[in-house]
């Protein structure tokens, strides 16, 4: 048996770091390395050009006091240059007492006078002395015959002022990068102190970035960027994030489509961008609970908030327009089917009359029978034709006094109702009309003499809308909040939700320019009053239009004759 083939191990591949945290350090690191070694050299360069200048001014301030001295002038003047002269004696007591390298007395020649080195005495100077001979101080690093030193001449002047000689002090230029030479290893102390303390607080910074990060590298933020943003816009969804003072930071496609807005409502306060109103009460918080509801423009939406841990919070939108629709629509069929049960029942009573009548040979009584039930259902319609002359409102209303019949409800037109077929939006009008019959339906149904009644008139464009019911009216209290989405009394139905039909015609007179109000009837129920301005098309020029004082009639005082009994039920009630 063959033996296995050796195994290769690859080295470790050192390279850039992936972890934000990782990069961030390194970065950090490096900065504060570089600016430490540019401060330290920033503060070296001066550093060597301050010593010299100090080196130089002490010669100087050295020579300038030798020069001073008030014998040696005239030891210059009446003696010979000599190791064991006076000259060189007082400069030498001046060399040991200041620590410089050398004392030079000289003559207006050059000529040296004293020197540490006996030998050089009485020599011409290694230097140019011109300047100091000439009455001018100099500081100077030069070379010597002693080697490179920081150097100061000054003039030596006799009681007369004349310029006798000069004075040349040099401190060695040994001593002065010893001392800079000494001031780096402190220097360097102070900055890899201030080195650490930025390596640490480097560190610090990095590792709460790496927990806000959760240790993700820089791709991987990228690409998570990238999908936040194809799924935040790709959703059916809208979603709206805000910040801790109620700003919108995010807005996707689906929720600027549901609100109304625009993409430059990012940015902008939320109360600014919407206004007043629930749907703001509602994304910013101030309305707690799960699944609201709530109104825009024409839309029902369901709105749920969750806050985020910086103080902001993220609100996601469902469209539920349709969805409520199509539940009232069942529960319009459901009143239907029952009403059509009952119709049934009443039906076969009705044909089992009639065979009773004809097998008794009773033909005549069994014509006015038939005569009368088809009467009844045609007077009718013909009542609602006659006064709304728009074809969907008309059936409407008639389908609605076919369900209020079965259910024991009297619906009738009230005195002075004229509508003409000019509606702007029929649709809308159908909507606010059925909502509020409905709940009259609803609050009336059930008791003795139950009646609903429903005003239609024509002011000039505007179309104004009253409804009545026999039910025990809407307290004082709640007649604002019964507007509110969300607000019902009723059971929840099959499709989960309830609250929203008083809301809805509140919302569509608002946007025609109008109004809803409630108020109690005068003998009992409640009476919904909607305004809807520029209802009505611009009536032609052959059509004769009718004014308030044509179609007032008595309705709009509030009485009726069959209004007087009080039946148990709320009111008002949103679908």
């Amino acid at each position: 048996m063959s033996a296995p083939p050796p195994t290769t191990r690859r080295g470790r591949r050192f390279g850039w770091p992936q972890r934000v945290f990782s990069q961030v350090l390194l970065m950090q690191l490096a900065i504060a390395t570089g600016v430490t070694v540019l401060a330290t050299g920033l503060f070296l360069a001066p550093l060597s050009a301050q010593l010299d200048d100090q080196a130089m001014r002490r010669a100087l301030a050295i020579a300038q006091s030798t020069a001073a001295e008030p014998h040696l002038t005239e030891s210059l003047l009446t003696t010979a240059p000599s190791p064991t002269g006076p000259v060189q004696s007082a400069a030498e007591r001046v060399r040991r007492a200041t620590g410089a390298e050398y004392v030079v007395v000289m003559d207006r020649r050059g000529v040296r006078w004293s020197h540490p080195d006996a030998d050089e005495i009485g020599r011409v100077v290694s230097t140019d002395p011109s300047d100091a001979l000439a009455g001018r101080n100099v500081m100077e690093i030069d070379s010597g015959t002693l080697g490179r030193s920081a150097r100061g001449k000054v003039p030596l002047r006799d009681e007369a002022q004349h310029i006798v000689g000069a004075v040349s002090v040099g401190i060695a230029y040994d001593s002065v990068r010893a001392r800079l030479l000494a001031a780096i290893p402190g220097l360097f102390a102070y900055a890899g102190g201030a080195l650490a303390v930025g390596a640490l607080a480097a560190y610090l910074i990095s590792r709460r970035l790496q927990r806000q990060t959760h240790d993700l590298a820089f791709s991987d933020i990228s690409a998570l960027l990238t999908e936040r943003e194809a799924m935040l816009h790709s959703i059916r969804e809208g979603v709206v994030a805000l910040d801790r003072t109620g700003r919108i930071r995010l807005l996707n496609d689906e929720a600027q489509r549901l609100l109304g807005l625009g993409p430059d409502a990012a940015g902008r306060p939320l109360d600014t961008v919407l206004g007043a109103g629930r749907t703001a009460d509602v994304l910013a918080g101030r309305v707690l609970g799960d699944d609201l509801l709530t109104v825009q423009g024409t839309r029902v939406l369901l709105a749920n908030r969750m806050p985020t841990d910086d103080g902001g919070a993220v609100a996601t939108l469902r469209d539920r327009t349709e969805l409520e629709h199509l539940g009232r629509e069942l529960d319009s069929t459901r009143g239907l089917i029952d009403a059509l049960r009952a119709q049934d029942h009443e039906h076969a009573n009705r044909m089992h009359t009639l065979l009773g009548l004809l097998e008794l040979d009773m033909h005549e009584d069994a014509m006015e029978y038939v005569t009368e039930i088809v009467g009844v259902q045609r007077s009718t319609a013909e009542q609602v034709t006659e006064k709304v002359h728009d074809p969907l409102l008309a059936a409407l209303l008639v389908g609605k006094a076919a369900v209020a019949a079965e259910r024991g409800v009297a619906l009738r037109m009230a005195p002075g109702t004229l509508l003409p077929d000019r509606l702007v939006d029929p649709r809308g009008l159908v909507t606010v009309v059925g909502n509020l019959v409905d709940n009259a339906l609803d609050a009336s149904a059930g008791a003795d003499g139950a009646l609903v009644e429903v005003g239609l008139r024509a002011e000039g464009r505007t179309v104004v809308l009253r409804v009545r019911d026999s039910g025990p009216g809407v307290p004082a209290g709640q007649r604002e909040s019964i507007f509110t989405e969300g607000w019902s009394t009723k059971e929840i139905p099959a499709h989960g939700k309830r609250g929203l039909g008083l809301a809805l015609v509140r919302r569509l007179a608002e946007r025609q320019g109008g109004g809803v109000t409630v108020d109690g009837a005068a003998d009992g129920g409640a009476e919904f009053t909607v305004v809807l301005p520029e209802a009505l098309a611009a009536p032609e020029l052959t059509e004769p239009e009718t004014t308030e004082s044509e179609t007032a009639g008595t309705w709009a005082s509030g009485t009726g004759p069959d209004m007087t009994e009080s039946n148990t039920g709320i009111a008002g009630e949103a679908q």
